[in-house]
């Protein structure tokens, strides 16, 4: 049985989607007998790509391995899940200069209050 799979290819600047290949492998052809007025084979995959905003529909009778489309497992069997954590290194002190640069910029503008109109 064919299977199906998406190779996602890198975006341009003017793509508004994501742009990918869809690949086929594992076909196995098949002769359609329409009527005797065509002679060319019918070409089962014709406007596919245009109908799903493919770039191309690549199709082999091999096996296609996409590197990109492997789901690294655990031990366990199960997908591999990868956590982020953020780095939080320095994010006090900038927290910090941020509060002291704000806090003196009340003091300016009190300080001119009190001297335009007094205290």
């Amino acid at each position: 049985m064919a299977r199906l799979q998406i190779l996602e290819l890198p975006e341009g600047a003017g793509d508004d989607r994501p742009p990918f290949v869809l690949v086929v492998d594992e076909y196995v052809p098949q002769r359609y007998i329409i009527g005797a007025d065509q002679p060319e084979p019918v070409d089962q995959f014709s406007g596919i790509a245009e109908k799903i905003g493919a770039r191309a529909v690549l199709v082999f009778e091999e096996t296609i391995e996409i590197p990109a489309n492997d789901v690294p497992v655990g031990s366990d069997g199960l997908p591999l899940t990868v956590r982020v954590e953020g780095d939080f290194e320095g994010f006090h002190e900038q927290v910090q200069k941020e509060i002291n640069i704000a806090q003196e910029n009340m003091r300016r503008g009190i300080d001119h209050i009190k001297a335009t109109y007094g205290s």
